[in-house]
Parts: structure tokens; C-alpha cells; sequence
């Protein structure tokens, strides 16, 4: 780009040299065609004034040089009987000669100027036609679906606009195409993560049905059993389309987000109602403490829904019998809540994914579908926060820190 800028600049500086060079020998010319006549008509001039000296001495200069710079005019043309038109024809004829000279000379120099002019307008003419049929052939790649173009030659001309504005456009639409090959990718991926965690479930269901199917002589005990179980994969199932429709509100940006100031507190008691049940079931406690007047700009709801995920996942990584301890703090930085459980730990090598969708560490347990906190995260980062992790062998403790205060 400064390269063709260059060329641009000295390309105008050149013309415009060679334009004031050629109005300068123009001048020349003139001023030495002017000069010239001069010469020749003073010595005319001195030659008459000499023969009139030496044939009237009574005759003085003075009166002499008067009549020459006088405007005198006479209607009796003396130089007619010898053949000169004043109006016309030179009285001098070495000004004759000049004249005709000079002519020629002025000619060939208004063509030579001509010609250089009209070189530098072909020259620019041709490097325009040059441009606009290299713009053509990038139209005609673009239009054939080929984005790999680089438009190096920009200058500053008026064309410079419209090879930046295909520029663009070809790198919008080569991002564009990539994006596009990215999001299929993606989509395929998601698409085979989705089959892949329905078809668990759903094989675990069709295979006790037809158990119960088969076997009508099955006892009251096994049957309930097998109902449990399927009202437990129905269950997965549910969670699982209702976390995959709630993802894809937040990629499409349909999400209503609406912010308003509430209690930390209010937010960390609703998520324990939601998952109540399951810590009754595995007889597990959860211990609260926290500043009651922490207050937190967020949507209430969505943010619920992110605890009670981060919640969810403590449960299932703790011990029958355990405790979940959950504390929260509002400094002048932040607001913190911290999540801790005593189960047996998160893998090293599971921690960097732990947040990616449909991913499971060797610990997780048989009903998870790793989408829980793919979601939580995606929720709180919504309302400017950030979760991190921290896990041992003895626990895991999850930090989630919002700064919109």
C-alpha cells in the first residue's frame, strides 16, 4: 500500500515537472522570438536614422525619434507601390525569415507538447483499463466462490475505492464461508453428541420394556423397579433437552435477560429448593453462610438456574452422607460464591474441559450428560462474571466471581 503510494506521488510530481518544464521553453521562445524582432527592427530604425542624418543634417535626432514614438497614422500608404500590405506583410524581411522560423519552431513544439501530454493521458488511461480489468477478474473469482485473493496494487487513484471496498468483501465473505464451514462442523458435532446421549437412555428404556413386555408373570417388586428406572432415563432425557433448549436460546441471543438488583442469598436459597429431593435421597447436607445483604445485578432467574447446575454437579461428585458448603462475600471488587463439596476429587486432566459441553470425566457418575455446567458457565458469564475451579483428592470448590457491581 505506501509502495503504491509512492509510485502515485512521483507519478504526479513527474507530470507536473515535465508540464512546467514545457510552459518555461514556451516562455523561452516567445521572450527570445520577441527579443529577435527587436533586434531586427531597432537596427532598421538606426540604419534609417543614419541615411537621413547624412542627406538632411538640419534634421535632429530629437525630431526624428518623436515621429518614430509618435502615434501618427496616415491614410496615404507609401509602402503600397512596393508591394506591402502593412497589415500583413512584414516591412523587415530578415523579420520575415524570423517570423517563418519561429513558426516552425512554435509548432513543433506545440506538438512535441501534445504528444506529452497525451502520452502521460495513455499511460494513465491504460494503467485505469489495466485496473478495471484486474477488478473484473476478482469479481468473476469472487463470484466462482474463490476468497484466497490478495489486492496488492492500491494506489490513491479514484479506483483505489472501489479495489478497497472488494477487499473487503472478499475477506467478509471468505470469513463468512469459513464461519459457515465451521458452524456445519460444529452443528455435525453437536448432532452426534446429541444422538450419542439420547441413545443411552432410550436403549436402557426399549430394553425394560420389552422385559416388561415379555414377561407378564414378573413379579410386583421387579416391575416397580423397572418402572423407577425408567422414570429415571425419562428423567435424564428431560434434563437433558431442557439444558440443550436453554443452550441454544444463549446461541441464537434470544435470551431475554432481564437485570435487576437482588440478594445473593435469594439466589442461593432457590437453587437448594431445586435440588432438595436429591440431597434427601443420598442423605446429604448443605451448609450456608454469607453476607445477607450482598446484592447482586443480574436476572434473577437465569442466574438460579446456574447455581442449582453448579449445585447438581457438587451432589453427584460428593459422598452418601456428605455436606456442600456454600459461602458468599461482596467486596468493593466483586461478589463471590463459593461452592465446596467432600467427594472424591476432579481428575487433573479433567479440569481443563470441565466446562465443555457433553464432556465427562472418568469419575462422573452413570446419569450425567456433561451439559450442566457448560450451561451454569455460559449463564454467569452472561451477567459479567467468571467460574473457576479448584479440586483435590479430598473435594472440589467452585469459585464464581461477578463484577458488574
Amino acid at each position: 500500500m505506501m509502495e503504491n503510494k509512492v509510485k502515485l506521488k512521483k507519478y504526479l510530481i513527474d507530470t507536473f515537472i515535465i508540464s512546467m518544464c514545457l510552459l518555461v521553453i514556451f516562455l523561452i521562445i516567445n521572450i527570445y522570438e520577441y527579443n529577435i524582432y527587436n533586434k531586427n527592427f531597432n537596427n532598421m530604425i538606426s540604419a534609417i536614422i543614419v541615411k537621413l542624418k547624412e542627406e538632411y543634417p538640419s534634421i535632429s535626432e530629437e525630431e526624428i525619434m518623436e515621429i518614430i514614438n509618435s502615434n501618427y497614422i496616415t491614410e496615404n500608404n507609401i509602402l503600397e507601390k512596393y508591394g506591402i500590405d502593412i497589415s500583413k506583410d512584414a516591412i523587415i524581411q530578415e523579420n520575415e525569415k524570423s517570423y517563418n522560423s519561429f513558426l516552425i519552431l512554435n509548432f513543433s513544439f506545440l506538438l512535441m507538447a501534445i504528444l506529452t501530454l497525451l502520452v502521460i493521458f495513455l499511460r494513465y488511461d491504460c494503467k485505469k483499463y489495466k485496473d478495471i480489468k484486474q477488478i473484473t477478474k476478482y469479481i468473476e473469482e469472487i463470484n466462482k466462490k474463490n476468497y484466497t485473493l490478495h489486492i496488492d496494487e492500491i494506489s490513491e487513484d479514484e479506483l483505489s475505492i472501489l479495489k478497497n471496498e472488494i477487499y473487503k468483501t472478499t475477506i467478509m465473505l471468505k470469513e463468512s464461508a469459513e464461519n459457515s464451514l465451521k458452524d456445519k462442523l460444529e452443528l455435525k458435532e453437536s448432532l452426534e453428541d446429541i444422538s450419542h446421549q439420547l441413545k443411552t437412555p432410550l436403549t436402557s428404556i426399549l430394553i425394560i420394556l420389552d422385559n416388561l413386555i415379555d414377561n407378564e408373570d414378573m413379579d410386583v417388586q421387579t416391575r416397580e423397579e423397572f418402572i423407577r428406572d425408567i422414570k429415571r432415563e425419562v428423567s435424564n432425557i428431560n434434563f437433558f433437552v431442557q439444558a440443550m433448549l436453554k443452550l441454544s436460546r444463549f446461541d441464537s441471543n434470544t435470551v431475554n435477560y432481564i437485570k435487576e438488583e437482588v440478594l445473593v442469598k435469594d439466589i442461593v436459597n432457590e437453587s437448594i429448593k431445586n435440588v432438595s429431593t436429591l440431597c434427601d435421597l443420598r442423605n446429604i447436607k448443605i451448609n450456608v453462610d454469607g453476607d445477607d445483604k450482598a446484592k447482586l445485578l443480574c436476572d434473577f432467574r437465569w442466574q438460579v438456574e446456574a447455581i442449582t447446575n453448579v449445585i447438581k454437579n457438587c451432589i453427584d461428585y460428593s459422598k452418601d452422607g456428605s455436606s456442600i458448603i456454600i459461602n458468599y462475600e461482596k467486596n468493593k471488587a466483586y461478589v463471590l460464591i463459593k461452592i465446596q463439596d467432600f467427594g472424591g476429587g476432579i481428575p487433573k486432566k479433567d479440569i481443563p474441559h470441565i466446562f465443555e459441553r457433553f464432556y465427562k470425566g472418568e469419575n462422573s457418575g452413570k446419569d450425567s450428560i456433561g451439559i450442566g455446567l457448560a450451561l451454569a458457565k455460559t449463564i454467569i458469564e452472561e451477567d459479567n462474571g467468571n467460574i473457576s475451579i479448584k479440586s483435590e483428592e479430598n473435594g472440589t470448590t467452585f469459585y464464581i466471581k461477578y463484577f458488574n457491581l
